[in-house]
């Protein structure tokens, strides 16, 4: 189902409700700036904010949304291990340290942030564990290719929910995200927007067409391909203008089109050479 309002939400292989759209806080500065980010995301209507440990914000990401005054349990917030701390008991300590950090005793969803070579699978076990204390509502995993996620599907006790990749027109993944709705594994796009590179002359054409902005264009087609888009940006204006995508639709000969301009193309580094 294509969302339809900025609040609609997927339910998650476990029952759980995710949004389809939210903000996501990569490179946005400790303190001040991603503060006010979220305080614009919150005010616009957005109920899904993601951080990572990597990102060095989530104490400041918990402090905006306490003083937001909206209700915790109606904002769904991701973070991530990161890499350094992954393993069995490291993964654990880093979950405690995140909650910490964002001054909350659970998260939404959280996420191994790479596939490790000969670690992601005990990290899973451990965010197994978390799953099981209650302390993850979701649990699931981000950057992983089929093989990554056939080898964890081989003897997992708890299904991945959710697999975070780069996604947007020039890498459209289709062999992954085909294989992810067949595990009913929720495909989640990180840089969307292809880090502002949006001057391709379909986006452009398309743009005009629905009266749009090229990133608009894009972030209503990631919502028709039924994955779920987290856009960053710190700016006010910006981070309206993402989320006012609900009041068209793309039509399945425009959506193609879209589709065919993909190359593969990564802007983030390769999953498959970790």
């Amino acid at each position: 189902m294509t969302a339809k309002h900025l609040a609609d939400t997927v339910t998650l292989n476990n029952g759980v409700q995710m949004p389809w759209f939210g903000l996501g806080v990569y490179k946005a500065q400790a303190g001040e700036e991603v503060e006010n980010a979220i305080r614009y995301a919150l005010e616009a209507g957005y109920r899904h904010i993601d951080t990572a440990t990597l990102y060095a914000n989530e104490e400041s990401v918990g402090k905006a949304i306490r003083e937001s005054g909206i209700d915790r349990a109606s904002i769904f917030v991701t973070t991530k291990v990161w890499n350094d701390d992954q393993g069995y008991d490291s993964t654990l300590r880093a979950f405690d340290a995140s909650l910490k950090r964002l001054g909350m005793d659970y998260v939404d969803l959280y996420l191994i942030h790479w596939p490790i070579s000969g670690k992601y699978k005990d990290t899973w076990r451990a965010l197994e564990t978390i799953y099981e204390q209650g302390r993850a509502r979701a649990i699931g995993v981000s950057n992983f290719q089929i093989r990554h996620l056939e080898d964890i599907l081989a003897d997992c006790n708890v299904k991945p929910t959710v697999n975070q990749v780069e996604y947007h027109p020039l890498l459209t993944q289709q062999p992954l995200h085909a294989f992810c709705r067949e595990h009913q594994i929720q495909l989640e796009a990180w840089s969307p927007i292809m880090r502002g590179k949006l001057d391709l002359p379909v986006l452009q054409e398309l743009a005009q067409k629905y009266g749009k902005t090229p990133a608009q264009i894009v972030l209503r087609w990631d919502l028709q391909e039924e994955v779920v888009t987290i856009p960053k940006s710190v700016h006010r204006d910006r981070i309206v203008q993402n989320a006012d995508i609900f009041d068209f639709a793309l039509t399945p000969e425009d959506m193609d089109k879209i589709r065919g301009l993909n190359q593969n193309h990564r802007f983030g580094p390769d999953p498959d050479t970790y």
